[in-house]
């Protein structure tokens, strides 16, 4: 049997204190997680590809 790793979630770099909108990512498996940082417990969790989730940053990045 393969051990069940923990997810290692990171808030994005643009979440403050205040409570506003927030996501997390957990990077390092071959989909990449994405959750409400203030639904973390238990929330909804929606996983993408890695190279959805790359093309995504891309055009964030780009504007």
């Amino acid at each position: 049997m393969t051990p069940v790793r923990r997810r290692q979630w990171t808030k994005s770099s643009y979440s403050g204190g205040n409570g506003g909108d927030c996501v997390e990512v957990a990077m390092g498996e071959r989909a990449v997680p994405v959750r409400d940082s203030k639904r973390a417990s238990g929330g909804p969790v929606i996983e993408f590809g890695r190279s959805a989730f790359t093309a995504f940053l891309t055009g964030v990045r780009e504007g």
